[in-house]
C-alpha cells in the first residue's frame, strides 16, 4: 500500500463561518463549495504553503463535535511565528487552551481551540542550540 496524501474534513455547525474564519487566520482560500438544501456539503480549502483541507456542515451523518460534548479534529500547524498565530486565532474567536511557549521537546508549541471545536497546535521547532565544535 502506497498511501499519497491524508486530507483532514472538518464536520462544523456553521461551514461558511468557517470559511471565514480559517481565511482570516489561516489565509485559507476557497477552492470548492458544494451546498444542497442551503447546507454545505463540501467544501475545500487551500493554505498559503500548499496544503488543503476540507470541512461541511453537521448533518445526520457527521455530527458537530461542539454538540455530542467533546472536540473535533486536533490538528498541527507548522507557523513561522506561533505567537501570532495564536493571537490572530483568539482574535477572531478562537480561545486558547495552552499557551505558546517553548516546550522541553524542542518546540514552541500552544494550542488554540476554534469557534467550530477543533483544537490546532501551533508551533515552530526550536532550533537546536550550536554545542561546541569538534576538533
Amino acid at each position: 500500500m502506497n498511501i499519497e496524501q491524508i486530507t483532514p474534513k472538518l464536520v462544523v455547525e456553521g461551514a461558511d463561518a468557517a470559511i471565514r474564519y480559517y481565511g482570516e487566520v489561516f489565509g485559507a482560500v476557497l477552492r470548492r463549495r458544494d451546498e444542497a438544501d442551503g447546507r454545505v456539503v463540501f467544501a475545500r480549502l487551500g493554505l498559503p504553503c500548499g496544503a488543503v483541507f476540507e470541512l461541511k456542515d453537521a448533518d445526520e451523518f457527521d455530527h458537530d463535535p461542539l454538540r455530542l460534548g467533546g472536540r473535533g479534529l486536533l490538528l498541527t500547524v507548522v507557523a513561522g511565528d506561533p505567537d501570532a498565530l495564536a493571537r490572530r486565532m483568539v482574535e477572531s474567536g478562537g480561545e486558547i487552551v495552552f499557551e505558546v511557549a517553548d516546550r522541553p521537546y524542542g518546540a514552541r508549541q500552544g494550542r488554540v481551540r476554534d469557534p467550530f471545536g477543533h483544537e490546532w497546535i501551533v508551533g515552530t521547532p526550536i532550533p537546536a542550540a550550536a554545542g561546541p565544535a569538534n576538533a
